[in-house]
């Protein structure tokens, strides 16, 4: 199946075929003729599979016909990060090169001037988050009642984030007929509620198990010490051929000092965050995009979404609290097609985050056999009562060893000690003495009288102590005069 087959205009045809694409994928395959005939979308899929194409590629040819009008845009993009917004923009402007569409991207970190200019020339396509465009919707700087497609896209991700809220009023003011793209890695019970809600008889497409990770992509667990991390990681980023990588870090305090350690060494490197200003992290995105650093190191503000051609490696420097994280970052390799290798870092503290990560793939993760760092055991055993794994028992010595003493001899196995001699039945040993009678002792009446105590005088007959002498404890440094009048003074209020 080629994009043709998929009713697309000739003018798309023509901007996809010069971005280098041939055949749609399958879920790009499945949603385009779906969202062409109008129809409401549920579509689960793992990332990487092209689902930013498969509603951006549509809304181009149904955008296509109609008129913008000022402050209501006629189509709605939600997306969960500035940095998906941002790659979604870049993807309209990419296949939408032939067509007339006007669009705006509403995110925070930038100026909200600029934004509200492009609203007032009227947007065709409006890319926003949530947070920023409930903030100019509650300016009054925008109206959504022109506003007859909306895609709600990463919506698990949205989910995580705390903005299910936010997208449940947003729909509210919307155009209740209205076309509606819902897409997700995958489907928690609330955005199956969601999709219940506020979709009309959607069509679900699902083109892989939900929570599955990419076939294409060689995954390995590193048993390691927290204490050789570091060391770990460098291992394997000079023993592989590494061309492109993103390390991934739970903390934005461990991206940093992980990416001045990188450079230390004279690696490539820069970092991402959520504490850095979206200005700079575009830039740092370019650089990485454009060659000049060959290793990202960040926080899971870029795990989902981005697409990076020719990104080989992942590296979890950190084992992801979320199971889904970690599905979403380790598809940032293995991209259209091609392979990639994966590898996550644990410690004995990982082993319930690497069970859940197991429990949600279904797959067993190999461990890496070559790393030497930490004991063999298996980070995904057996858990206990609250979901801990518990500790494997230790083992006991065949011998104990001789103490520190001088002259300890050190003892014998048990299985090479001597057997005792049997022990005399009890009827045949000999019956105990009898014990001497104990002797009388005389009535209390004949017993001798206890000695009187000797009376003391009375009080006023006892002779007078002597006075205790002064002690002498220093020259008196305080003041022992009368106060001074200051003190005395009434304070009066005016």
């Amino acid at each position: 199946m080629t994009f043709a087959d998929l009713g697309l205009s000739d003018e798309l045809l023509k901007a996809v075929s010069e971005s280098g694409y041939t055949e749609p994928t399958p879920i790009q395959a499945s949603a385009i003729p779906s969202v062409l005939m109008m129809r409401d979308i549920v579509a689960v899929a793992q990332t990487g599979t092209g689902k930013t194409a498969a509603f951006v590629l549509p809304m181009i040819d149904i955008l296509g016909e109609g008129r913008s009008r000022a402050r209501m845009p006629r189509s709605l993009i939600l997306e969960p990060t500035r940095e998906l917004a941002a790659q979604v923009a870049e993807n309209f402007e990419k296949y939408g090169k032939y067509h007339k569409l006007s669009m705006a991207l509403l995110i925070g970190g930038v100026s909200m001037g600029d934004q509200q200019k492009a609203l007032e020339k009227g947007v065709d396509v409006l890319i926003a988050t949530p947070g920023r465009l409930m903030d100019l919707f509650g300016r009054g700087k925008i109206l959504l009642t022109g506003c007859n497609l909306l895609v709600i896209d990463e919506a698990d991700r949205m989910l995580d984030m705390g903005f299910i809220p936010d997208i449940e009023e947003i729909c509210t003011k919307l155009p209740k007929q209205r076309q509606t793209l819902l897409f997700s890695a995958t489907m928690p019970p609330p955005i199956k509620k969601l999709a219940d809600k506020f979709l009309s008889n959607p069509k679900t497409i699902e083109v892989a198990r939900p929570a599955t990770a990419n076939i294409n992509i060689k995954q390995w667990l590193v048993p390691v010490s927290a204490s050789k991390k570091r060391e770990k990681l460098t291992e394997l980023l000079r023993a592989e051929d590494v061309k492109t990588a993103i390390i991934f870090s739970n903390r934005k305090t461990t991206v940093r000092d992980l990416n001045k350690a990188l450079q230390r060494q004279g690696f490539r490197s820069s970092e991402i965050h959520g504490d850095m200003e979206q200005s700079q992290r575009i830039a740092e995105l370019d650089r990485f995009k454009a060659g000049d650093v060959n290793i990202l190191v960040a926080s899971d503000v870029a795990a989902r979404g981005l697409d990076i051609k020719g990104v080989s490696h992942v590296f979890n420097f950190d084992a992801p609290w979320h199971p889904d994280d970690y599905i979403h970052r380790i598809g940032r390799t293995g991209r259209a097609g091609a392979t990639g290798v994966a590898f996550t870092l644990v410690t004995p503290d990982d082993a319930e985050n690497v069970q859940n990560i197991e429990k949600l793939t279904g797959i067993r993760i190999d461990r890496w056999e070559n790393a030497e760092d930490a004991p063999r055991a298996e980070p995904a055993a057996r858990a206990g009562r609250g979901g801990r794994a518990k500790p494997a028992a230790k083992a006991k010595p065949a011998a104990t060893e001789a103490r520190d003493e001088p002259g300890a001899v050190a003892e014998a196995p048990k299985a090479e000690r001597p057997a005792r001699a049997p022990r005399t039945p009890r009827e045949a040993r000999a019956p105990r003495e009898d014990r001497p009678a104990r002797e009388d002792r005389a009535p209390r009446e004949e017993r001798a009288p206890r000695p009187e105590r000797d009376s003391r005088p009375p009080r006023d007959e006892r002779p007078a102590r002597a006075p205790r002498p002064q002690q002498d404890d220093g020259p008196d440094d305080g003041w022992n005069g009368p106060l001074p009048d200051f003190l005395m003074a009434k304070l009066t209020i005016e």
